[in-house]
């Protein structure tokens, strides 16, 4: 039903295609291309969440997943000839010591590596490791001859430049080792889904729209763009696998509660009867720290019901690793899920 090997192609895509939270048009138009492919005709808010309709009337569901990603933003150019930089969206800086990136400048891409302040082991020694790991602590090391202050403005610099994250995937025995798959896996899931309707492997039983929204990182990709008659929103997102998670690499993940409080009963209860009788994979988890588009929803006034699957993540935020298992039993769920009417 699911093909793996067009989500492996697609999620592979994604990771290599720079998109931080602030600058996702080249993910955008690249999905709106393989939905056309699909058959469906793309459409978008105009913040510039993109949605297609699928099934006879209106919506009854909306299905959401985001192509924003962790990135980072030039806040100042150095005297040294390196840039300051600050995070967009939460990560922790020790994640981002070493990470090779592009700066988007006006009119031109430039490379560059992200470096503590005190980098060179022959110059400080063991200061190298007793050094804070801190965002005011890291500055951009800009794969240009740049002296100083003054050559980073003829150069083209400015402050606001977007700095987008080598994402550096790697597939290893079912595998993927990756920056991005936060949640641009759960993208391509997705999009494996809609291809299998658009193929007639999947019969679905109540309209509903699928949305790539932009700006989830920030918490606010879920705030808008849903139909009048949108009854429940479905979320697509990583499940943390960690000391005292249940999420495991071989399933997916039903979330119960996440930072906001419990997702809806009646939806949760569904997608375990579907597991059942489909015989999924699947586990059930809660989250401390996290929230997903679903909150972001409810925050903005949307009256729905809400809920949340994932596919496994370990090293969320950091350098990240799922499973091919995990990302098919997903793709199952959500096809069973669509399959099944609304529950009353």
């Amino acid at each position: 039903m699911i093909d793996a090997d067009y989500l492996l192609a697609r999620l592979i895509d994604l990771v290599k295609t720079p998109s931080p939270v602030g600058m996702t048009e080249r993910a955008v138009a690249l999905v709106d291309t393989w939905l056309r492919d699909l058959g469906y005709l793309p459409s978008y808010t105009r913040r510039g969440v993109l949605s297609v309709a699928v099934g006879e009337g209106a919506p009854r569901r909306a299905l959401a997943a985001h192509l924003d990603t962790l990135g980072a933003m030039v806040t100042e150019l150095k005297p040294n000839g390196r840039l300051a930089l600050r995070n967009t969206g939460t990560w922790a800086a020790r994640f981002a010591e070493g990470a090779r990136v592009t700066i988007f400048s006006d009119y031109a891409e430039h490379r560059g590596t992200i470096l503590p302040l005190k980098a060179s082991g022959h110059r400080y020694n063991i200061e190298v490791d007793t050094q804070p790991a801190d965002w005011d602590n890291l500055e951009i090391r800009v794969d240009a001859i740049l002296a100083d202050r003054e050559a980073l403005i003829a150069a083209g610099f400015h402050v606001g430049d977007m700095v987008a994250i080598d994402a550096q995937p790697e597939i290893v025995d079912g595998f993927i080792v990756s920056r991005h798959l936060d949640d641009k896996a759960g993208c391509a899931t997705l999009l494996a889904v809609l291809k299998a309707i658009a193929e007639g492997k999947v019969k679905v039983a109540e309209p509903f729209q699928a949305m790539f929204t932009i700006a989830e990182e920030i918490g606010i990709g879920g705030t808008h763009g849903f139909g009048p008659e949108v009854e429940e929103l479905l979320a697509i997102d990583n499940a943390v696998t960690a000391p005292n998670q249940t999420s495991r690499d071989g399933a997916v993940t039903i979330a119960m509660r996440d930072r906001q409080g419990p997702f809806d009963a009646r939806m949760i209860r569904q997608m375990l009867t579907v597991c059942e009788r489909d015989g999924i994979a699947c586990e059930r988890d809660t989250f401390r720290h996290y929230r997903s588009d679903s909150a972001a929803a409810i925050e903005a006034g949307w009256d729905l019901r809400v809920g949340l699957v994932c596919f496994s993540l370990d090293s969320s935020h950091g350098w990240e690793r799922t499973h091919m298992a995990s990302l098919l039993e997903l793709g199952r769920l959500i096809a069973g899920y669509l399959q099944t009417p609304i529950s009353d």
